[in-house]
């Protein structure tokens, strides 16, 4: 063999050898390819199995011919295995873990015998929950070795619809499921607040005969087997009613509104023959399946081919009585629990529809207003309270963003001030102060909210109450006073908004929850008294009206206006804004206007103690008659005030209390004992304004042109408050000794007034010469001279203030315009020249002229800047045009109240109330 053949041998012999390697490891790893392959399938072969069970695995024809292969057969047999051992561990724990569960979310009537609670009434109100589970038999594992019972309850009420389906043999046990529930669900809450309706294809009468006792209380209406469509259309208006009377908050459902059931559960019981409804029907029937159970609307469908959009558990019974649920499955049979007692039935029933009855008729009281446990709800979204009973159901009042204010009419003697404490009692018996508060103005010649309020007999005070306004009907000045408040209020609450970058005050609560925002009421009775004249106070209320009626909603600020005849306010009616803000709109007997005329009468024939409540703006639909309980009698209202005073935080202040039929005392006025020696420009107080903080009208004593003082008026009375106020104001504000007072009275009346006010200067170690008409020339000029010889650089002016509190000044006038023989100048000419140069000085007059002619006269002609500010009392406004605005033109006197106007400091002039000084030392 040659070289080159040998060679070549050798080569091919190397690539058999490749060949082989190549083939052994390619059939080596398809030989391990097919393992993992076979191990994968019955990976997902077990998977399949456990997930779908192995019942539901066989059935399947690609499952059960793979569960006969090798290997397969193995991972069945552990799949089973692992079953046997679940089950056993189910089957002795599960069955008491089943009991226990529905004992638990299914107490009393909804889960227990009959015996337990057949007979009795229930209680419940929905407040503390609804039980989740109802049951309606017993049921057991069909593969069970040792069936074990247990419970086998359905969701319901605000949960779930019902579907029974039954063969014909079946229909009797049907029959006693739909009944056995029913009776669980009128027992196990108050007589009222289930309602059923049963309609039945095949009969006119005769479907559940055992609850037709319940027909009496109106809790039972059977309806006519030929007008399914009426039902329907009851149910639909009822929950188109509750989406816009009731889910007005954004809230999704009426459980989720919380609190107690105002709206009744209805609950449609529909009995068919295993035949379609017709089309128009099933899709109405679907609507509502859909949409009630927010509603509280409950469908219970028997033998009638359905499919509903909504949640709904499927009860399938046999002929043979036995069934199963959806609820536990087809594994478990279930025996349905045997017909309730059928003597005992008819009893129970006519038991609840004899309490409903009894509850219906009898007389409602103020405490049965009143929650059971005080101050537990949240006003986050509004707040709601009963005022008043139609046939032993509350009626409320909800002020919230859709329902935001409300108004009230009733003439003199209709019980206006009795429903305002029944409204008032409810909301604050179920609120804690932080959250709510309220604003209570009263403007008729009476007291009726001074209750609210600490007093001489009574010191306890609603906690609620911040501000109390009685006695105002001639200051009408303080509603607008109120109204500029809550406007402000709404301001900062949109700013707090703003930054949190949301738009309601629940959103704002939820955002800021350090925060205090509670929800504000303010009430305003005999509101008309605003706008009964065309001034400015008329405009400044119903500007500022609109604009808190607009925008108060989402801020959490409610008002409640109230009037005896609403018909003849221009001011109010003339604005639809206004008014179409009002959309709770409260009637009592013989009330005009109130509600949308002329098709809402309803008031006109109603009887004493009643009150159409209408949320919807007045119109008919929206009427609730209500029988408003006594709230203003003894052991009323009163007891329940102590009770949550005594309740109030302790570092709640009492409310502000206005009263226009009282002067206020200077002493005990917080903007008088905030003062002390201040070492700068003292502060005068001439009055207590009309606002709702009750501080003073202040005037500031700086050493500029025109810092003085003038008192308006022919009484020496008012004139004496004011000077009195003022110069005790001023003695406070400096140490003893550091002030000079020269009191002088210039007319015998009003001598009393100016010594009271020299001894109380005296008490208080003050400099304080009084100074009587024929020596008040002398004191003029010495002073002028001061400061002519001061402004000349010829001396120097004591450092310390001077006051001259003068009263009558013009009663010297024709003493003080005779002239000096030798100066040729007059006592006038000191007058003028220390009123002129006088403040830059530190030297002030506060002088009571009779008149306002009076004071011109004892002025420069034409020139009235040396008077800075004044008070006028019995001075038409025209009279004070030339020391005013134009505003001023509106003033007509009226007792114990002055126009205060600073020219200094003020755009318009300020009504105020001069101060009691105190008795004489």
């Amino acid at each position: 063999m040659s070289r080159r053949d040998e060679r070549r041998r050798r080569i091919e012999d190397s690539f058999e050898e490749f060949r082989l390697a190549v083939a052994a490891a390619l059939g080596n790893a398809s030989r391990e390819l097919r393992r993992l392959a076979d191990e994968r399938a019955r990976d997902m072969f077990e998977v399949v199995v456990r997930g779908e069970g192995v019942d539901r695995a066989l059935a399947d024809p690609v499952l059960s011919a793979a569960a006969r292969r090798e290997g397969f057969k193995q991972r069945l047999a552990d799949t089973m295995i692992d079953r046997v051992a679940a089950f056993r561990e189910w089957s002795e724990r599960g069955p008491d873990q089943l009991t226990a569960l529905v004992e638990e979310v299914a107490p009393g009537a909804a889960s227990w015998p009959p015996e337990q609670w057949l007979g009795r009434p229930g209680t419940a109100d929905g407040s503390e929950g609804v039980p989740e589970l109802w049951r309606i038999g017993t049921g057991v594992v069909r593969s069970a070795p040792e069936p074990r019972a247990f419970p086998v309850a359905v969701p319901l009420v605000d949960h779930s619809h019902l579907h029974v389906a039954a063969a014909v043999e079946g229909r009797p046990a049907a029959d006693a499921l739909v009944e056995n529930l029913l009776l669980r669900l009128v027992s196990y809450f108050q007589p009222g607040l289930v309602h059923v309706h049963v309609w039945d294809v095949n009969q006119l009468t005769g479907s559940l005969p055992g609850l037709y006792p319940l027909t009496r209380a109106g809790l039972l209406t059977v309806h006519d087997p030929a007008r399914l469509h009426e039902l329907l259309d009851e149910l639909s208006d009822h929950i188109r009613r509750v989406h816009t009377g009731v889910l007005v908050e954004g809230h999704q459902s009426v459980r989720a509104v919380g609190g107690r059931r105002t709206e009744p559960w209805r609950v449609a019981v529909l009995f068919g023959n295993r035949q379609a409804l017709k089309e128009e029907h099933q899709q109405q029937l679907q609507r509502v399946a859909r949409n009630g159970l927010a509603c509280g609307v409950l469908l219970i469908i028997v033998d009638i081919p359905v499919t509903v959009n909504s949640p709904i558990e499927t009860v399938t019974i046999a002929a043979d009585g036995s069934a199963t649920c959806t609820m536990s499955g087809r594994h478990v049979a279930v025996s349905l629990d045997p017909q309730f007692p059928r003597q005992q039935v008819p009893l129970a029933c006519a038991e609840i529809a004899r309490q409903r009855e009894e509850r219906r008729t009898r007389l409602s009281t103020f405490e049965d207003l009143l929650p059971e446990a005080y101050w537990r709800e949240s006003s986050a979204s509004g707040v709601v309270a009963p005022v008043g009973y139609d046939e032993g159901e509350p009626v409320h009042v909800a002020l919230g963003d859709t329902s935001p204010h409300a108004l009230i009419g009733g003439p003199s003697g209709s019980g206006k001030t009795n429903f305002l404490y029944a409204m008032l009692g409810s909301l604050a018996a179920r609120y804690h102060p932080d959250e709510l508060e309220l604003y209570l103005l009263d403007f008729k010649e009476g007291v009726s909210f001074a209750q609210f309020a600490p007093g001489r007999k009574d010191p306890t005070w609603l906690p609620h109450a911040r501000l109390v306004g009685v006695n105002v009907n001639t200051d009408r000045e303080f509603g607008v006073a109120l109204l500029r408040f809550l406007a402000d209020e709404m301001r900062r609450r949109a700013d707090a908004a703003k930054q949190h970058e949301v738009t309601k005050l629940e959103q704002l609560r939820e955002e800021d929850p350090d925060g205090h925002w509670p929800r504000v009421v303010a009430v305003i009775d005999e509101f008309q008294y605003l706008f009964g004249e065309r001034d400015q106070v008329t405009a400044q209320a119903t500007q500022l009206l609109e604009d808190v009626a607009r925008r108060g909603r989402s801020q959490g600020i409610h008002l409640v206006l109230s009037s005896q005849d609403v018909s003849g306010i221009e001011g109010f009616w003339g604005k639809s804004a206004i008014f179409e803000q009002f959309t709770v709109r409260i009637a009592l007997p013989k009330a005009r206007r109130v509600l949308a005329e002329p098709q809402n009468d309803a008031a006109v024939e109603l009887p004493r103690w009643h009150a159409v409540v209408n949320h919807e703006s007045g119109v008919r639909p929206g009427n609730e008659v209500a029988r408003i309980p006594d709230a203003t009698g003894r052991g009323t209202f009163d007891r329940l005030q102590a009770e949550l005073h005594a309740r109030r935080p302790p570092e709640l202040p009492e409310p502000i209390l206005f009263d226009g039929s009282k002067v206020p005392n200077l002493q005990a006025l917080p903007d008088f004992r905030a003062l002390g020696p201040t070492g700068g420009n003292p502060t005068v107080l001439l009055g207590q304004v009309i606002d709702v903080a009750g501080s003073a009208a202040k005037v500031r004593f700086a050493r500029t042109p025109g810092r003085n003082i003038a008192v308006l008026g022919s009484l020496p009375e008012d004139a004496a408050a004011v000077l009195g106020g003022a110069a005790l104001s001023l003695a406070r504000q400096h140490p003893p000794g550091e002030a000079r007072f020269s009191v002088a009275c210039l007319a015998e009346d009003a001598w009393s007034h100016a010594e009271k006010l020299y001894k109380q200067l005296r008490n208080e170690n003050h400099a304080v010469d009084l100074v009587r008409l024929e020596h008040v020339r002398a004191l003029l000029d010495r002073t002028a001279a001061d400061l002519t010889a001061s402004a000349t650089g010829e001396a120097e002016l004591p450092l310390d203030p001077h006051y001259l509190v003068v009263y009558a000044v013009d009663a010297a006038h024709t003493l003080l315009e005779k002239k000096d023989p030798g100066t040729r100048s007059s006592g006038l000419d000191s007058l003028r020249t220390v009123l002129k140069h006088g403040p830059e000085n530190r030297t002030h007059v506060l002088g009571w002229w009779r008149g306002v002619q009076r004071l011109k006269n004892s002025l420069p002609p034409g020139v009235y800047d040396d008077i800075g500010a004044w008070l006028a009392f019995d001075v038409q406004g025209k009279e004070l045009l030339s020391f005013g605005p134009e505003q001023v033109m509106a003033w007509s006197p009226r007792p114990r109240r002055a126009l205060f106007f600073d020219r200094f400091e003020h755009a318009r002039p300020q009504v105020v109330i001069p101060f009691d000084t105190g008795e004489e030392p």
